[in-house]
């Protein structure tokens, strides 16, 4: 397969071999030259050995071939008529700070020439430009402006019991006993619904599949995203299900077994190393595992039960462990990105929850499969705040949870970035049919371009037909002259079979050591490192700065280099 003459420029150093069969008399162009992106396959199979003597692209375009040769052979200078002067150019600097600014026209430029000055005073108007169109350097720089504020009121947990009533005093937490009636009665497709206690030192118990881990919190003041909302800590729902058959409620990897084995405790969406678990374990009806509506009735049911813990937690006497403060904010001066959360939307048991009323809630939110799977645009507050209740059953170990948009890395990350303005968080469905998927991917585009931001990163979780969107939304970006980087777990077994020239910034997630879908919850989701490389990545792509290629092959050493690359730079901003 011949370099394209699009690609070209990008691969001027890499070897040149030829693709076919070439004549003596040839002049050499870019269709006659093998594609370096494909190389590695190529020797690995043992059709082509690199020589050390091979000559580069950009010493062999336009010279005159004086030998015939074979196909996947290396070009030497002793081929050719003569070789390309070729002169290393300097990579930028990461010192010099790029500047978007347009140059202003020497022609355009006032000067002024004073020769000698005694006693002269001049009033100018303050908002009077030099040049038009060029604001005045008496004018001072705006201030961030803060759009809304959230405060987040967290209150200990030390012990949870079952009793006659829900209430939550001295740190202790009480869940009635007879909520689970009223949730099984929520829905007909819930056949049982059994409630119980795991604390951090009895955790060697087995489980369903882990459908999902939520936080509890409830809204005391204003709306999703802003005023006030109660969050307990140290305390964490979680829901396990089976259908009548026993046939555990999963689609690609099923995490039951023992839960100290089959959870990722720490990660972002699972439950910490000292939480108290709260396992909600529902059997829907036969059959339905597979259908969206039955995951969703166990989530709706687990969902009844968690309000009535919010309703008893709006007024809290417990003295506040410790308070956070979110704000939107839009900083001026600063380049404008946005965060795209690819989210599953494949129909069946792919699903998400978006905006409900309560954090991390059921009740009053969407379904972005019922909303077609166009983007959706957040703030990132509303996203801290529980705007998104996680339905989909995908393998267990790359799962976003609900609990880990709560707390999503990339979120925190992005936002409090003194370097980088936020514009949103967007939330994007992958649909099931190819005509549905570009279609959503070209308004994504749209949607992006008319933000007027200068980067964007986009993260899926999962792998498989999902990249088939994703990657057509970094192609909408890319091909709109924005900085793109990807976030995905690819590794082994989820290695990306469709691409494009923009996928030349990614960061992988995987977290097994052979690059497997290991069912284990949580274990291969977006974590702080993996959200400090993507950042520091859309930054070094954004400033112009050229990132090396890809190895053909998954290699954990290239993530361990980069990490240790960010920890340095991170360490001493």
């Amino acid at each position: 397969m011949s370099i394209t003459k699009e690609t070209i420029q990008q691969h001027l150093k890499e070897p040149a071999v030829f693709c076919c069969q070439r004549q003596k008399g040839l002049i050499i162009g870019p269709e006659d030259l093998e594609d370096p992106t494909i190389f590695d396959d190529i020797v690995e199979s043992g059709l082509m050995t690199l020589s050390d003597d091979g000559l580069t692209i950009e010493q062999v375009l336009g010279r005159k071939l004086i030998v015939d040769a074979d196909a996947l052979t290396p070009i030497t200078k002793d081929m050719i008529d003569s070789i390309n002067e070729t002169s290393e150019t300097p990579e930028p600097s990461i010192d010099k700070e790029p500047s978007n600014q347009e140059e202003i026209p020497n022609s355009k430029m006032l000067h002024i020439e004073i020769s000698k000055l005694e006693g002269l005073k001049l009033d100018i108007p303050a908002d009077m430009g030099i040049l038009p169109g060029v604001a005045s350097s008496l004018e001072p720089p705006k201030e961030d402006k803060i759009i809304r504020t959230l405060v987040k009121k967290y209150y200990k947990v030390n012990d949870v019991k079952l009793g006659s009533k829900t209430s939550f005093e001295n740190g202790v937490l009480t869940i009635n006993e007879s909520i689970v009636d009223k949730a099984i009665e929520s829905t007909p497709l819930i056949k049982d619904l059994k409630i119980d206690i795991i604390t951090p030192e009895n955790r060697h118990v087995f489980t369903e599949t882990i459908m999902d881990v939520c936080p509890i919190a409830t809204k005391v003041e204003g709306k999703l995203g802003e005023g006030v909302s109660h969050v307990l800590d140290g305390a964490v729902f979680m829901l396990t299900g089976v259908d009548e058959d026993g046939v555990q409620i999963h689609e690609f990897g099923s995490s039951e077994g023992y839960l100290d084995e089959k959870m990722a405790f720490g990660r972002p969406g699972c439950a910490d190393e000292n939480d108290i678990i709260i396992r909600v374990n529902a059997v829907i009806q036969r059959g339905t595992g597979m259908e969206r509506r039955g995951p969703f009735a166990a989530h709706s049911a687990e969902d009844v039960i968690i309000q009535d813990v919010r309703n008893a937690i709006k007024k809290v006497s417990d003295p506040i462990e410790k308070e956070k403060t979110y704000h939107d904010v839009k900083k001026y001066g600063k380049p404008r990105v946005v965060l795209i959360k690819e989210i599953m939307g494949q129909g069946a048991m792919h699903d998400n929850v978006l905006c409900p009323i309560e954090p991390a809630g059921v009740h009053g939110g969407q379904k972005n499969v019922d909303l077609g799977n166009v983007p959706v645009m957040m703030t990132p507050n509303q996203v801290r705040d529980g705007a998104i209740h996680a339905l989909t059953c995908i393998g267990p170990a790359t799962k976003e949870m609900t609990r880990h948009y709560f707390r999503e890395p990339l979120v925190e990350g992005l936002a409090e970035d003194e370097e980088l303005n936020l514009v949103g968080v967007i939330f994007v469905g992958s649909p099931q049919v190819n005509d549905e998927k570009s279609y959503v991917s070209e308004r994504l585009g749209t949607l992006v371009e008319s933000l007027d931001v200068e980067g964007a990163i986009v993260t899926t979780e999962g792998f498989g037909n999902n990249h088939i969107d994703f990657t057509s939304h970094i192609e909408q970006i890319g091909m709109r002259g924005i900085p793109v980087v990807g976030v995905s777990f690819c590794a082994y077994q989820g290695q990306l079979v469709v691409g494009n020239k923009y996928m030349d910034a990614m960061i992988e997630i995987n977290k097994d050591k052979e690059g497997f879908e290991n069912e284990v919850a949580g274990c291969s989701s977006i974590t702080k490192s993996d959200a400090d490389r993507a950042i520091l990545m859309l930054k070094t792509k954004m400033a112009g700065i050229p990132i090396k290629p890809a190895k053909h092959k998954w290699n954990p050493e290239i993530i361990e280099n980069n990490q240790r690359i960010v920890d340095e730079v991170l360490k001493n901003d």
